[in-house]
C-alpha cells in the first residue's frame, strides 16, 4: 500500500488535547500502519504504547486517555456504532480498553478524528467541546459533583449544537465515582450506556475532564458505498433468518439467567455456588412479567438487544433503566443473593448515576458481605440484603467508611481484610458471570486476557454454552479460543459489537474492511492485523511488569468445587495456557521470544 493518507474509511486526523496548557493540536495518519492497526483498537493501542511513559501512574497527568473510533463507526454497518476508551488501568495496573454503543459514538466520529488523545491534566473541572474546528475549554465546575443523568443533560443544553436528526450532537461522562477516583468508575453515554471496565472514568476524573461534548458533521468516505448498502442488506436478511438474535431482539441478554444455571455455571454468593435460588425471579421472564420491557437499539441495529424497562409496582415504582444485562443481574443477584429483578435495575440505575461498573460493584458487594459473614469486618452486611446493599453502593461512590477500602478494588480490599485467599480476581479485575470451574475455556480467557479476568475478549462463553466445543475438554481447546481472540480483536479495531461475533465471521471481516477502506486483506492478512495488536498490547503489559503468575486463576476455583463437582485445577489451566503461549509464539513465561 502507498500513500497512507489514501485510505478510505478513515477520518485521517488525531487529535491531541493538552489539559495543562488548555490547547490542542491535529496530526494525520500517515505514521500509522493501518494495515495492521486498522482503527479502534488497534490504533489506540499503537498511540498508547508509543506515547505512555513506561510505570507510569494511572492516576498521574503522564498517562494518556485514548478516545477511538473505527471504519465502521457511523456507517451503515450492522453494530458500528460504537467508540473506545484506552489507557493504563488505575484498577490493575496494566493495559485498559473499554467499549460503549448508543448513539453518541456517531456524533464522536462526527467530531471528524479518528482517535482524541487526552494529555495532562486540568487544575480545575472542564467541560471539553469538540468539533471539526477543535477544542473549547468550559468551566465546569458547577457540574462537579453532580450525577451522570444530570451532567450530561445539563452539558449537551449548554454546548451541544442543539440539531436533531443526523447532526445530533453526544456527549460522555463521569459521574461522582469518577471525581472521587474510585477505582472501577465508568464512562457513561446516552444516560445508560457504560465504558464500564478497567476504570477508564478514573483516568477521566484524575484529569478533571467532567464531560466532553462532540459536534460536527464530518463523514466517513468509504472505498465502496453501493457494495456497503448491498452487504448491509444481506445482513440484515441473515439476521432475520437466525434465530438467536430474535432471541436477544425479545429477551436481551437476560436470558443467559437461565441458560448459566442449567450449566451449573452461574456464580452465586461470592463464588461458592454454580446455581441461585432466585433464578426463577431474577430470569429474563421474571423481568418481562414484573417490568414494562421494550427493545432499544443503537444506531442502525435491527438487534435491539438492549431492553428499556420500567418498574410497573413496588418502592421503585416508574423507574425506568436500560437494563438491567445479563452482567448486572448475575452481580447482584447471584454474587450478592438478592432474588428481586427490580431492586437489580435499582442498583443499576444507582451504579449508572453514580457512575460505576455494575460487574465490579457487585463482586465488591458481595466480597463485603463474605467478609462479614466470615468476622473480617465490623459491619453486618448480610447477603440479600437490599438496604445495605444500596447504602453500600452509595458509601463507594464518596469513599466513606467501609466504601473507601472497597473504592481502592479488590486487591486493596482482600489484603486490608485479610481475605487475600477468598477473593476472585485475575489481575485485580474481577470475573463476569461466568464460572470457569464449568467453563473451562473461559478460565483460560480470564487467565490470558490483558484487561484482567474480562469475559468480553473472546466470549468464549459462547461456544462453550452454545455446544461448538465441550466445555470440559483441555487439550486441544487453545486453537478455537485464539480463533476467537484474533477475530474479535479485529471487531474491537473496526469497531463492531460483540453480538455480530455469529455473523461477522472472518469472510465478512475481509468484507468489511475492503468495502470501508479498500484494503484487501484477505484472511493471511487479518490474522497478521491481529497478530499485530496482540503483540504491542502484550509489549504494554509486560513493560508494566505483568507476569505469568498475574496470567493465573483464583486458587479457589481448583481447590473448592461446584454443586455439581466441577473445578478447574492448576493443572488443566496450565495445559491450556502453554498450547495459547505456543501458538502466539511466546516462550514458557508468556514474554514475546525477540523481546527474552
Amino acid at each position: 500500500m502507498s500513500d497512507k493518507k489514501s485510505v478510505k474509511g478513515f477520518h485521517n486526523q488525531i487529535l491531541t488535547i493538552d489539559l495543562d496548557s488548555r490547547s490542542f493540536s491535529v496530526s494525520d495518519l500517515s505514521a500509522i500502519p493501518l494495515e495492521k492497526t486498522l482503527g479502534g483498537k488497534g490504533l489506540a493501542s499503537h498511540l498508547l504504547l508509543e506515547l505512555n511513559p513506561k510505570g507510569c501512574d494511572p492516576l498521574s497527568p503522564e498517562n494518556h486517555l485514548i478516545i477511538a473510533t473505527g471504519p465502521l463507526t457511523a456507517s451503515p454497518v450492522h453494530g458500528g456504532s460504537r467508540y473506545g476508551v484506552y489507557t493504563k488501568s488505575p484498577q490493575t495496573g496494566l493495559y485498559s480498553e473499554s467499549y460503549s454503543g448508543g448513539h453518541a459514538p456517531e456524533a464522536i466520529s462526527r467530531a471528524g478524528y479518528d482517535a482524541i488523545i487526552l494529555k495532562g491534566a486540568s487544575d480545575s473541572p472542564v467541560a471539553l467541546e469538540i468539533s471539526e474546528t477543535g477544542v473549547a475549554f468550559h468551566d465546569a465546575s458547577d457540574l462537579w459533583g453532580k450525577d451522570t443523568y444530570t451532567t450530561e443533560e445539563t452539558a449537551l443544553e449548554r454546548w451541544g449544537s442543539q440539531l436533531k436528526g443526523p447532526n445530533k450532537s453526544g456527549a460522555i461522562v463521569i459521574g461522582p465515582a469518577g471525581e472521587n477516583l474510585v477505582r472501577f468508575a465508568v464512562i457513561e453515554n446516552d444516560k445508560w450506556r457504560s465504558a464500564g471496565r478497567t476504570g477508564v472514568g478514573t483516568v477521566m476524573g484524575a484529569k478533571k475532564v467532567k464531560v466532553m461534548v462532540f459536534n460536527g458533521s464530518a463523514k466517513r468516505e468509504f472505498a465502496d458505498p453501493e457494495g456497503l448498502k448491498a452487504f448491509v442488506k444481506k445482513c440484515t436478511q441473515k439476521i432475520k433468518d437466525t434465530p438467536i438474535f430474535g432471541n436477544y431482539r425479545k429477551l436481551g441478554t437476560p436470558m443467559l439467567v437461565d441458560l448459566l444455571n442449567e450449566a451449573g455455571g452461574f456464580p452465586t454468593r461470592y463464588w461458592s455456588k454454580g446455581k441461585s435460588e432466585h433464578r426463577e425471579t431474577i430470569n429474563a421472564s421474571a423481568m418481562q412479567e414484573i417490568m414494562d420491557v421494550k427493545p432499544k437499539a443503537c444506531s442502525h441495529c435491527p438487534v435491539a438487544c438492549g431492553k428499556l424497562s420500567t418498574i410497573k409496582k413496588g418502592p421503585h415504582k416508574g423507574l425506568t433503566v436500560e437494563g438491567p444485562e445479563y452482567e448486572t443481574i448475575f452481580a447482584f443477584g447471584g454474587l450478592c443473593d438478592i432474588g428481586s429483578i427490580e431492586e437489580i435495575a435499582f442498583f443499576n440505575d444507582l451504579c449508572d448515576r453514580l457512575g460505576m461498573d455494575t460487574i465490579t460493584a457487585g463482586n465488591l458487594c458481595s466480597f463485603a458481605m463474605e467478609a462479614s459473614e466470615r468476622g473480617k469486618i465490623d459491619e453486618k452486611i448480610n447477603y440479600g440484603d437490599v438496604v445495605a446493599t444500596a447504602e453500600l453502593l452509595e458509601k463507594i461512590a464518596n469513599r466513606d467508611g467501609i466504601g473507601d477500602i472497597l473504592a481502592e478494588g479488590i486487591v486493596a480490599a482482600a489484603k486490608a481484610w485479610d481475605m487475600e485467599d477468598v477473593a476472585i480476581h485475575v489481575k485485580g479485575l474481577e470475573p463476569a458471570g461466568y464460572d470457569p470451574r464449568t467453563l473451562k475455556g473461559v478460565g483460560l480467557g480470564y487467565a490470558v486476557s490483558p484487561r484482567g479476568a474480562c469475559h468480553m475478549r473472546a466470549t468464549f462463553y459462547k461456544p462453550e454454552l452454545f455446544g461448538q466445543i465441550p466445555r470440559e475438554q483441555i487439550k486441544g481447546k487453545a486453537v478455537l479460543f485464539k480463533d476467537y481472540e484474533d477475530r474479535l480483536t479485529l471487531m474491537d479495531s473496526l469497531i463492531a459489537c460483540r453480538f455480530y461475533r455469529d455473523l461477522y465471521m472472518w469472510d465478512e471481516m475481509a468484507e468489511i474492511v475492503e468495502l470501508t477502506t479498500g484494503m484487501t486483506l484477505g484472511k493471511a492478512g487479518m490474522e497478521a492485523a491481529a497478530d499485530y495488536v496482540f503483540e504491542i498490547v502484550r509489549k504494554f503489559n509486560l513493560q508494566e511488569g505483568m507476569t505469568l503468575q498475574d496470567e493465573s486463576l483464583p486458587k479457589r476455583f481448583a481447590k473448592e468445587p461446584l454443586e455439581n463437582g466441577d473445578v478447574i485445577s492448576s493443572e488443566d489451566l496450565e495445559i491450556m495456557r502453554s498450547e495459547y503461549f505456543e501458538l502466539r509464539g511466546l516462550d514458557a513465561e508468556g514474554k514475546i521470544k525477540e523481546l527474552t
